[in-house]
């Protein structure tokens, strides 16, 4: 048992594995919940869930959450089931990030940080840009040399630093600035990724929504793209809370789908291993290009009786046209769960199934800009940040 403050952002403390620590959870009294918290309707919002939430900024919340519950047509789905698109593109930033960084900024701002600081290569870079700028609170994002120019100006719109630095040293240099500089960090400190704990507290509020959505039924699936598996994590553990509380009879089967370029999470689950470690092979699954997963994802997948799926770039393509054809423009590793369908049905299901739709279109990386890569050492990229955006990492 840890308290919630100061937050334990590098894991468990005793494992006992000297090369990737377990994922920290946090605890709530469940028998002093008023159920009643689950008569109201499931809007924006998500200090509504507060009584099942870690303390939240009141000033930062955009409105996120409250996202729609899109019904597909049979000619999408090719099945009788109900099948339903959760739209997280709804959210401030257009991303399910929103959720996650409304919980982690707020313990930047709790903690008394000097700024933030956070490893992305797209959509949590964005989200946690937006927050750091509603908190007032300077941010730098460590991102990969070449990244979509619709990202590089978002996180600039924001007053964030981008800072390019090569994959293997943004973990170890998100911890310089976080014990040199004071920073809170958004995103992982280890290879292997615990995460922050509080972000899947956020993504649970996901679950709340779709039981009330439903009419207060829980779905047969529930289909996550899955990067290091914070979602998915935090949407079983909204479904099993609502079984604890005596709201649902039991929780859905839970389906992750990764590129089948890669998928750790996937090889994590063949191989009977808590974490896993793959090949960076060829994806334009941009968003869920994982080389590493995370225990998270394989706690999720055990307590919703699920599946780790891969699907290739050619059905995601596919899927991406079949929702547009839908109305719903969707980033392309959003539509993997669409691509996944068919191996879901296979599985014998009864109920409707929800896929998740991660972030809009526009995210896609259509065109890149390359960035000169920043040697990584705490001292040269304190003065890249200064230079560019006139933040002091040493003050």
């Amino acid at each position: 048992m840890h308290p919630l403050l100061p937050v334990l952002i590098s894991g468990a403390p005793i494992s006992g594995e000297q090369h990737w620590n377990y994922p920290l959870d946090i605890a709530f009294d469940y028998a002093a919940v008023d159920t009643s918290l689950f008569d109201q309707a499931p809007l924006a919002g998500l200090a509504r869930w507060a009584p099942l939430l870690p303390p939240l900024d009141p000033m930062l919340s955009f409105g996120e959450g409250g996202t729609p519950l899109i019904p597909l047509s049979t000619a999408a789905t090719s099945t009788e089931l109900p099948v339903f698109l959760k739209d997280e593109s709804r959210n401030p930033t257009w991303s399910h990030k929103d959720r996650l960084n409304l919980c982690t900024v707020s313990t930047a701002v709790r903690s008394g940080a000097k700024g933030v600081v956070v490893a992305s290569s797209g959509n949590h870079g964005i989200s946690t840009a937006a927050y750091a700028a509603r908190a007032n609170l300077p941010c730098v994002v460590l991102t990969p040399s070449e990244i979509s120019k619709t990202f590089l100006a978002m996180l600039k719109a924001y007053g964030a630093c981008p800072v390019p630095v090569e994959t293997a040293h943004r973990w170890p240099m998100v911890r310089a600035i976080c014990e040199q500089a004071g920073y809170h960090p958004t995103s992982n400190l280890t290879p292997f990724h615990t995460g922050h704990p509080f972000g899947p507290e956020g993504y649970k509020t996901i679950a709340y929504e779709i039981f009330l959505q439903l009419g207060r039924v829980v779905p047969g699936a529930v289909v996550v793209p899955t990067g290091y598996g914070e979602q998915l994590f935090g949407i079983a553990k909204g479904f099993r809370e609502l079984v604890t509380l005596g709201l649902a009879p039991d929780m859905p089967r839970l389906f992750s789908v990764e590129p089948s370029a890669r998928g750790p999470l996937h090889r994590a689950v063949q191989t009977n291993e808590p974490m896993a470690m793959v090949e960076a092979g060829e994806t334009r699954q941009y968003s869920i290009a994982c080389t590493a997963s995370g225990y998270r994802g394989v706690l999720a997948l055990e307590a919703g009786r699920g599946s780790a799926l891969t699907v290739d770039d050619a059905s995601v393509s596919a899927a991406q046209a079949v929702l547009g054809r839908e109305g719903i423009w969707q980033e392309l590793s959003s539509c993997a769960a669409l691509a996944a369908l068919p191996q879901v049905l296979a599985s014998g299901l009864s109920g409707p199934i929800v896929l998740i739709g991660t972030s809009g279109g526009f995210k896609d990386p259509i065109e890149a800009e390359i960035l000169p890569v920043v040697e990584p050492s705490f001292a040269r990229v304190a003065e890249h940040v200064k230079a560019n955006s006139g933040i002091d990492l040493r003050s």
